[in-house]
């Protein structure tokens, strides 16, 4: 089952951060964070596979609408984590499934995301469903505060 997230699900969340991407990011922060984020959700798309059984969150998808000047808009996926349990089930498709839902509702152009290099397994994954690797780019981040 798909569910939009709560507040209650930050732990869960914050483990598959970790275990599945590789972030890490103090509890505090992030409860704020997804607070603000959950306030504003014609802006973000926030939600959770949760076991039908059990209740148990399988994994989630947070994306954005993504607008420029210069192209139609879009859904930029911020995450998609799927706890290691879970891989292989049908609950990233699920999670997928779900956005290309909510972007149709809202009549959005397509789905764009960013993938580390060296995650070839995510790769397969998103080019099985449909999506094209379009160019490779760097990162840059500035911190100003």
């Amino acid at each position: 089952m798909i569910r939009p997230i709560q507040i209650t699900d930050l732990p869960v969340l914050m483990a598959l951060n970790e275990n599945e991407l590789g972030y890490q990011y103090p509890e505090d922060k992030a409860r704020h964070q997804l607070q603000s984020l959950l306030a504003d959700q014609g802006h973000h798309f926030l939600a959770a596979a949760v076991d039908d059984q059990n209740g148990e969150v399988q994994g989630y998808i947070h994306a954005e609408v993504y607008q420029e000047i210069y192209a139609d808009t879009q859904l930029n996926i911020l995450a998609l984590a799927v706890a290691e349990k879970w891989k292989g089930q049908g609950v990233g498709t699920a999670l997928i499934t779900w956005l290309e839902d909510q972007g149709r509702q809202r009549h959005i152009a397509g789905i764009l995301l960013n993938s580390g290099e060296s995650r070839a397994s995510a790769h397969r994954f998103y080019q099985n469903r449909g999506f094209t690797l379009v160019k490779k780019q760097m990162k840059f981040i500035k911190k100003i505060i």
